[in-house]
């Protein structure tokens, strides 16, 4: 006794593996013009403040209490929001530059997944008669990519990078007096009567 199963163009099965492979290929493109990342990214630009505001020396002083540091340092990481993350992204680019195993390697899975997307548009790539995803060549990259970034020295690089972003960040945002600048969102208002005596 044998069953057959025929599974047509309209089974269940299909169209959930259709779903599946079209909803992983669309997460794997990063689209620049999509309005929740073009908004942080206004955001961002719109709030970057002046370097000379930010470097100014004559705001920095130690904080008089344990206290106010920590209101110090909550007001200056709200305040100055997208300078710390200009200074994260000058120091990743630091770390780029002064090593060119790390940029190379960079480069090439970077190289792969541009020639990879450049393919497809012509015609899907098989193996062994089965398509693949985009998804899975870009993770095939990836996969490929992870021993060579580790060779290369990207783990050192990003804890380099994450250690050396909190030292500086934290150092600014603790030592920059926050109530020497005149920021009229952040004024509160006074309460109570104003009494003249004669």
């Amino acid at each position: 006794m044998s069953v057959s199963l025929d599974l047509g163009e309209d089974s269940t099965l299909n169209k959930a593996k259709e779903s599946i492979d079209s909803t992983m290929s669309l997460s794997s493109k990063i689209n620049l013009s999509n309005p929740v990342i073009r908004e942080w990214l206004n955001k961002r630009k719109s709030t970057i403040r002046p370097i000379g505001t930010f470097f100014n020396s004559a705001n920095f002083q130690v904080p008089p209490s344990a206290g106010r540091l920590s209101k110090r340092v909550y007001k200056n990481v709200e305040y100055f929001q997208s300078n710390y993350v200009l200074v994260f992204l000058l120091l990743w680019v630091y770390c780029l530059v002064t090593s060119p195993l790390l940029l190379v390697v960079m480069a090439a899975a970077g190289g792969a997944c541009y020639f990879i997307s450049v393919k497809n548009q012509e015609q899907k790539i098989t193996v062994a008669g089965h398509e693949i995803s985009l998804a899975g060549q870009y993770g095939l990259v990836l996969l490929c990519s992870i021993p060579l970034l580790l060779i290369a020295g990207a783990g050192g690089v990003v804890f380099w990078v994450l250690g050396a972003s909190l030292f500086c960040i934290s150092l600014h945002a603790g030592f920059y007096n926050y109530d020497a600048l005149d920021v009229p969102e952040d004024q509160e208002p006074l309460t109570g009567t104003i009494v003249e005596e004669v």
